[in-house]
């Protein structure tokens, strides 16, 4: 990843009389999303350093729609724009502005109106050479506007720590660049565990002494491991708690049906004793339709029933 995004980089900067022949605005937009502590922030520095671009940060929530122009045109060329926790700053509704029914903590968001208005018009109009880059905890919460490319051009996925990232960390805090002995036990945890970068780096500076730093992180990987196991028993157990109570109240219920039944059944008897010979005498020649038209009836009824669950069977 880190070479592709590098790449993309060395492609955007160089491409200045590319972008003015086809008459687009020599910019780039990335999004950057996944779970916390996945180090968005540090790879947006990584490429701002890398660039050498300077880094304005801007706060949505304390912006408002008219005030962004003023602010845009104080920032340089050669820059790059950060919005982080997009899906915090903005308010989801594309229909208008919030009604007085509405929560009032979207009084102070800034509309995504307002912020497709000034990625597609005002930040393509002012300056050259600049990079716009959102982050997201959660990318399935912005509106799909927001993500086509022109506006987030490129989407890198932040996801939890592996092992080849781990090695890069070693190398780094721990000036490992060989095999040590603990990595194949560390690989194993990682591997049945979802850690981010960040909880392990803050691990990895604990000490100085690689062995009790090592031996460290393989007991807080442990300890992670064991309570993933023991919320997953929990998990387990309420829910078997759960389908107990369903089967109680299932065999209660039923055993109610059944003593209705019985006692529907005998009055029945008792009660058409007496009718039975004239509804022998009487109906003898519409029986036999009565029953047909009941299968036909029933017949037809099951055929819509089953029509409901078509493609819908496990």
């Amino acid at each position: 990843m880190k070479k592709e995004i590098m790449d993309d980089l060395d492609l955007f900067v160089r491409r200045k009389d590319f972008y003015k022949k086809v008459g687009k605005a020599w910019k780039r937009g990335y999004l950057l999303y996944g779970p916390p502590g996945t180090e968005k922030s540090s790879l947006i520095a990584a490429m701002a350093n890398y660039l050498k671009f300077d880094i304005y940060d801007l706060q949505l929530m304390n912006v408002r729609d008219d005030c962004l122009k003023d602010m845009l045109l104080q920032t340089s060329n050669r820059s790059i724009l950060v919005i982080e926790d997009i899906d915090c700053s903005i308010v989801p509704n594309r229909k208008g502005p919030a009604s007085s029914k509405e929560p009032r903590r979207y009084e102070t968001k800034f509309s995504l109106s307002g912020l497709l208005n000034f990625i597609d018009g005002l930040w393509s109009s002012c300056g050259d050479e600049r990079i716009i880059i959102f982050s997201t905890n959660h990318k399935d919460k912005l509106d799909p506007a927001l993500l086509r490319p022109g506006r987030m051009d490129m989407h890198i996925h932040m996801s939890y720590l592996t092992m080849d990232g781990f090695k890069t960390l070693a190398a780094n805090y721990l000036n490992i660049h060989n095999h040590h002995w603990r990595f194949k036990e560390i690989k194993e945890l990682l591997d049945c565990k979802e850690v981010t970068p960040a909880e392990v780096a803050e691990e990895l500076l604990k000490s100085e002494n690689v062995e009790v730093v090592l031996d460290g992180l393989v007991t807080f990987l442990k300890g992670k491991k064991k309570d993933a196991v023991e919320t997953n028993d929990g998990i387990d157990e309420a829910a078997g708690e759960t389908n107990e109570g369903i089967d109680e109240d299932a065999d209660g219920t039923n055993e109610g049906i059944d003593e209705d039944v019985d006692g529907t059944s005998e009055g029945f008897d008792e009660d058409v004793d007496g009718t039975n010979e004239w509804f022998d005498e009487d109906v003898d020649g519409t029986n036999e339709w009565i029953a047909d038209e009941d299968n036909e009836a029933l017949e037809v009824a099951m055929d819509q029933i089953m029509s409901l669950f078509k493609g819908h069977i496990y």
